[in-house]
């Protein structure tokens, strides 16, 4: 199972969805989608990743550009700047 489902589906069979599970909602949780093209279009996934901005976490979202696996379009995860930049917005937006 993807981890974007574990996430929105609240299950967790590995570690990183159970320390999601136990996330003080107080503070900002942010998530760096990446995938195959494939996979971000399916419907499956928009639900899943509205379904974590629901909760209040923070999408820093894929980028289009050619994929590991050849595919051209929408997948890739963000530049570490951009990240970088973000997580920094969202730190002193709380503070």
């Amino acid at each position: 199972m993807p981890t974007t489902s574990c996430f929105s589906l609240t299950c967790s069979p590995r570690c990183l969805t159970c320390v999601i599970r136990a996330w003080d909602h107080s503070k900002p949780l942010l998530f760096c989608p990446a995938m195959n093209t494939a996979m971000w279009e399916h419907p499956l996934t928009a639900q899943q990743v509205n379904q974590l901005k629901a909760f209040g976490y923070v999408e820093i979202p894929c980028v289009a550009k050619k994929l590991v696996c050849g595919d051209q379009g929408l997948g890739a995860m963000a530049e570490v700047e951009t990240i970088v930049d973000k997580v920094k917005e969202v730190l002193f937006q709380h503070s």
